[in-house]
């Protein structure tokens, strides 16, 4: 990898585990940039300091920091990335495909993700609701959003989501597909979604990104 020279002071927030954090660690694979990270661990409540709420007042990760430019949201994040390095491209050109790809991101960023993140779960602990059935929720989403975004994949070219080569859409699919096996999910009715991640393995991009991978990981 050769660092991106627009992105020397660019530092990366972010946690191991977090799926978000993962989707923007193999955006910057793919592109080949590097830059600084920062741990802030999820697990021991670090996003909730008064020092990092400083810096991200949403005490969420990750969260981009380039001298006087800040960007949450890891979407924003990889389309900035896009934009400012755009080889490879993670979106296609053609207008209806780019709409396609930003679907089936959105679908796992927007609809499954934020249902079984770790700040949903901590409220529905204390709202009495135990680890099994805790479980049991985060699986039934993780489930029923892979039904909606197989279907959508049947309807597209392979072997990734869009095409032969990955896209956003790839970037967002293969951390849930991690969430998914955290919480025990069915995979087996996903044939497109288990090529995706089949295909993403073969790349360094995705296999340096992993959560085990991780300077922070446990």
């Amino acid at each position: 990898m050769t660092k991106a020279q627009d992105h020397d002071a660019a530092v990366l927030y972010g946690y191991f585990r977090s799926s978000a954090a993962y989707r923007v660690r193999i955006a910057l694979n793919l592109k080949n940039i590097i830059v600084a990270q920062r741990y802030v661990h999820l697990r021991d409540g670090e996003q909730n300091l008064e020092a990092y709420r400083w810096i991200n007042p949403a005490g969420l990760v990750p969260y981009w920091s380039e001298g006087e430019f800040n960007l949450g949201q890891s979407l924003a994040i990889i389309e900035y990335l896009d934009e400012t390095h755009p080889e490879p491209p993670l979106l296609p050109k053609d207008p209806k495909a780019r709409a396609i790809v930003r679907e089936i991101a959105y679908a796992v960023a927007c609809d499954i993700h934020p249902i079984g993140n770790l700040r949903i779960l901590k409220r529905l602990s204390e709202l009495g609701v135990d680890e099994t059935d805790r479980a049991i929720w985060s699986k039934q989403w993780i489930e029923q959003g892979f039904a909606a975004i197989e279907a959508r994949l049947t309807q597209t070219p392979g072997p990734f989501a869009y095409g032969d080569r990955p896209t956003l859409a790839d970037i967002c699919i293969v951390p849930q597909i991690f969430n998914a096996r955290r919480f025990d999910a069915d995979l087996a009715p996903f044939e497109r979604i288990r090529q995706i991640e089949a295909e993403a393995m073969k790349l360094d991009a995705f296999v340096a990104a992993e959560p085990g991978r991780q300077p922070d990981a446990e």
